[in-house]
């Protein structure tokens, strides 16, 4: 059995399956599942001096996804924490797996392919590469991406 599982969320098409999968997965009542969502942060971003408010809309996203976060939280039978956080989402993830002891991280890919995939690069691709447990990568249904 599993006792902790990292599910990393971003609001896309995908996360949907994502779920899906979850309610698949044999887990006790004592497994412990962390539902968690970056909020990827720009370059300008990461320069702005720390004492400088965050923009109203950044505060506002932050709340849609948590409140999102905990609609899944609610269906879940089994000891569940959020997770909202800012940063390049590949190493944010990575980073909460470490955190939390995570023996599975649980991610969806969007399916991207050539040169989209290039320039926008694969959060789930370099999760898959540097993350310390196994992942499990969920894909679009074919002719959902």
């Amino acid at each position: 059995m599993l006792n902790t599982v990292l599910v990393a969320l971003d609001g896309s098409d995908i996360t949907e399956r994502v779920i899906q999968t979850l309610d698949n997965l044999l887990l006790s009542q004592d497994s412990k599942v962390i539902l968690c969502h970056v909020i990827p942060t720009s370059d300008q971003e990461l320069e702005q001096p720390a004492d400088r408010p965050k923009s109203d809309s950044s505060r506002v996203s932050y709340w849609q996804f948590e409140k999102q976060l905990q609609a899944y939280q609610s269906q879940l039978s089994c000891k569940s924490e959020l997770e909202v956080v800012s940063g390049d989402p590949a190493a944010e993830i990575i980073c909460l797996a470490n955190i939390y002891k995570a023996e599975l991280i649980l991610i969806g890919s969007r399916g991207l392919t050539g040169m989209k995939r290039i320039v926008q690069g694969s959060v789930s691709s370099q999760v898959m590469e540097e993350a310390n447990c196994s992942v499990l990568v969920v894909k679009p249904k074919i002719g959902d991406s």
